[in-house]
């Protein structure tokens, strides 16, 4: 069974963010988050129209990795250099809001759960969308590189 560890977490992302905007109604953007920064550390709002699925899927990705995790450390991971002028910069951890209603949204749909006091772990739905994505994205991989066959789960 291939698990998203053995295919390249990029193209593992974009794959499981267009699911997720595609088939989850449980994952919709927040009316500000066209409008809103994703931290202190950064200067405009993302690019990205659809970073919120995005961001989406790399939280369930790093639960499913690193689980059980929280908040606070999903904040740090997302987090960046704090551009001080000209004072030495300093990293700084990201805007909270955002990735708290993610990982609501992702326990409204059922993909992952809160575990007192330790944070947030997978459940077996979504441990079980993450492997299927993850083997429909490895035989796509496999047919264009064939030398990768091997590193397939079993």
């Amino acid at each position: 069974m291939t698990t998203p560890h053995d295919v390249p977490a990029s193209k593992f992302i974009d794959r499981l963010a267009r699911y997720l905007r595609e088939n989850v109604d449980e994952v919709q953007p927040l009316p500000w988050a066209s409008f809103a920064k994703t931290g202190n550390h950064v200067e405009k709002q993302p690019q990205n129209p659809n970073w919120w699925y995005t961001r989406s899927a790399s939280i369930l990705r790093k639960v499913y990795v690193h689980g059980p995790i929280g908040l606070e450390k999903l904040r740090a991971d997302y987090g960046g250099r704090k551009n001080n002028g000209v004072k030495p910069s300093h990293a700084t951890k990201a805007g909270g809001s955002s990735i708290r209603k993610i990982m609501q949204q992702l326990e409204t749909a059922g993909l992952i759960q809160t575990t007192k006091p330790h944070g947030r772990i997978m459940t077996p739905k979504g441990r079980k969308l993450l492997q299927e994505v993850a083997g429909d994205l490895h035989k796509e991989i496999v047919k264009t590189i064939p030398e990768l066959k091997k590193y397939q789960g079993e």
